[in-house]
């Protein structure tokens, strides 16, 4: 019986969803380490946890540890620790490698994180991606300024989910967006080339460095336009046509990727761009599951429970993948204004004309606040056989949907 032990901050939906997975493995007991109370765990769940440790910070290192050892005393020796949350993966990486557990180590784990470490790994193995510059002054932003031009994507090399990251296309611009991630020789400023094409992702499951599975996605239109202009209310598609040649060059060039960053086992999010002439780019590569609701997105297109197949692959090694019976997508509803929420409008119209392909909702609730992240104020999904009528459903209901702030 294998003993694994969860390290989270809080208990999402989404952390909630993979933690299900987790406890209903055969032949495993599950504890739980974070600075949630118990009580917010749903009395199911916490049922089936062998032990929850509370701790004052779970972002510190030795705090993690000594619950661990302490969860090892109480039940026998942990055979995985495993943690999804973007920003607990290095602490989660340091505990492995203090206590001697399996999984990523932070020699690994900062491939992942650190963007400028990122880029020069899949440079060097060759795998296409923007150019790069990490710079710690003013002047080494000109510089580099200077040899590629315009437009540039200016971010902090560790961030997430396009937060703090700004395209600049002047100097004044470049000024201003230096002046919130003030470079310094203790304050490392990631430069990046902008690459102009259509974003998507690229999700892979992987068993001790082999890709076994991948899933394709496309945004429209790109998470840093979607950050950048808070009111855009944005769609992902996933195609069905998932093993299409079109897509053979990312799945190889993304396979690369992993490798050459030490990806092991687990759930990874690649974020690529096709170029203008066909060809693919790397853009940036997370070691945990996509965020965006993509677990549900991608569970619906397979019609499976991906958090559940995540669950069976790292304890136990064993995937089967899934056929791609669908395309799916998601529509992400976001206010205009400032304030709270005051109404919905367009809901029965979408209701009425797509209604039936809808297979999750979360409608925004009126005297809430607006929520100022890129996933907004609520979401649609929806699923069918066909791509096009996927696509053509989801551009209707962004455009029909609004949601009033006042």
């Amino acid at each position: 019986m294998s003993f694994v032990v969860f390290v989270a901050s809080f208990f999402e939906p989404t952390t909630l969803w993979y933690l299900e997975g987790l406890s209903a493995v055969p032949g495993i007991r599950l504890a739980i380490v974070s600075q949630a109370s118990e009580v917010d765990l749903p009395p199911a769940l916490l049922s089936r946890l062998a032990e929850h440790v509370r701790v004052e910070d779970v972002f510190r290192v030795d705090e993690v540890a000594a619950a661990v050892r302490h969860l090892a005393a109480l039940h026998g020796p942990v055979d995985r620790l495993l943690c999804i949350n973007e920003f607990l993966q290095i602490q989660a990486s340091e505990v492995r490698e203090l206590l001697d557990l399996p999984g990523m180590r932070p020699s690994i784990m900062h491939n992942f994180r650190d963007k400028a470490r990122m880029k020069a790994a899949l440079r060097a193995a060759g795998v296409p991606c923007a150019r790069y510059r990490l710079i710690t002054s003013a002047a080494e932003a000109r510089a580099f300024v200077e040899e590629i031009g315009f437009p540039l994507i200016v971010k902090p090399p560790s961030g997430a989910d396009s937060k703090a990251t700004h395209r600049v296309e002047s100097f004044d611009a470049l000024a201003s967006a230096l002046h919130e991630n003030y470079p310094s020789p203790d304050n490392a400023v990631l430069l990046e080339e902008f690459i102009t094409g259509h974003e998507h992702s690229f999700d892979t499951m992987t068993l001790n460095g082999r890709p076994l599975w991948s899933s394709i996605s496309r945004y429209y239109p790109s998470p840093l336009e979607v950050m950048t202009t808070p009111w855009i209310q944005w769609c992902v598609v996933i195609p069905r046509e998932v093993d299409d040649p079109m897509y053979d060059e990312i799945r190889r060039e993304g396979g690369r990727a992993l490798s050459a960053l030490g990806m092991d086992t687990g759930l990874s999010h690649t974020e690529w761009f096709r170029r203008r002439d066909g060809s693919v780019a790397i853009s940036e590569i997370g070691a945990r599951p996509p965020g965006a609701k993509f677990s549900t997105i991608i569970s619906r297109a397979h019609d499976f429970d991906l958090p559940a197949a995540w669950a069976r692959l790292v304890v136990t090694g064993e995937f089967e993948p899934p056929e791609r019976k669908y395309a799916a997508g998601a529509a992400y509803l976001r206010g205009q204004g400032q304030g709270v929420i005051r109404a919905v409008h367009g809901l029965e119209q979408a209701h009425a004309e797509f209604g039936h392909l809808v297979t999750d909702v979360s409608l925004p609730k009126i005297g809430h606040s607006h929520v100022m992240g890129y996933q907004g104020d609520g979401y649609i999904i929806l699923r069918h056989p066909e791509t096009r009528v996927v696509e053509e459903a989801l551009s209707k209901i962004v455009s029909m949907v609004r949601v009033e702030l006042g």
